[in-house]
């Protein structure tokens, strides 16, 4: 049986929305709520939360260890070595990418992912290298092997803010010869789709479709409710990957 962990970022600090992982969702907080979705992976032999050493941090490594979860301090800007360190102690064969600003994340779906990269002997896979499922399920899995060459390798800012860049940019797929990697593919393009949190109208849009839904619906559910009431939910005009843009656009103005 393969060691598959599951990783999920969580900080106090965001340009956008500061403490959005501690705001209130229904009974529960936004991290509550996608912690107790992870925990129905099926294939995971483990969860952890990568947090930081941030004011307020404690609050994070409490809504984890209240859902039975292991929460890890490292590294505010360098999130690929705060990432690694997380696992390496736990000898992971696969680790799993999520983050914590993605409260409906489908369990499901990252069942699906894994066996992808399992049985097809992949180093990485994911539902992110053609972006066509909606904002705020994002999927990726590799190999600790893949994570631990990016941690040694990895120069680049935005390849050390953002955990994978490294690992993708040298994959089969995007025509690199370092890693073997495919593609979870999205049964349409719903990639105008947001039920991600990165504004506070994006937490207003996560509220009512856990008011109208509950918690406990697939990807599929929470996207046809948006896309039948998109003229209510205020956020479905907001830029996808905006962190990711921003580091690109910090590393070519320097």
């Amino acid at each position: 049986m393969n060691k598959t962990i599951i990783v999920t970022q969580a900080r106090i600090g965001s340009s956008r929305f500061p403490e959005k992982v501690l705001q209130t969702l229904g009974d529960s907080t936004l991290l509550g709520v996608h912690l107790e979705r992870l925990k129905k992976s099926k294939l995971a032999s483990q969860i952890l939360v990568a947090t930081t050493h941030e004011n307020k941090s404690d609050q994070i490594i409490s809504i984890a260890n209240n859902a039975g979860i292991e929460a890890f301090q490292g590294s505010t800007e360098d999130v690929l070595d705060r990432f690694y360190q997380s696992v390496v102690n736990h000898n992971p064969d696969y680790v799993v990418r999520v983050t914590s600003d993605c409260p409906l994340i489908d369990p499901q779906l990252i069942d699906k992912v894994i066996s992808m990269v399992q049985d097809n002997k992949l180093d990485y896979g994911a539902n992110i290298l053609i972006e066509n499922f909606p904002d705020g399920q994002d999927v990726e899995v590799f190999t600790f092997k893949a994570l631990q060459k990016a941690w040694e390798e990895a120069t680049l800012l935005s390849d050390r803010e953002h955990v994978t860049p490294y690992i993708r940019k040298n994959t089969d797929f995007n025509k690199g010869n370092m890693f073997k990697a495919m593609n979870y593919n999205a049964p349409e393009n719903f990639n105008h789709v947001r039920m991600t949190v990165d504004e506070p109208s994006d937490l207003e849009t996560v509220a009512v479709l856990i008011q109208k839904l509950g918690t406990d619906q697939d990807w599929k559910s929470y996207t046809h409710y948006i896309l039948d009431h998109q003229e209510i939910l205020e956020n479905q005009k907001i830029i996808r990957n905006e962190g990711y843009l921003k580091s690109l656009n910090k590393e070519t103005n320097e």
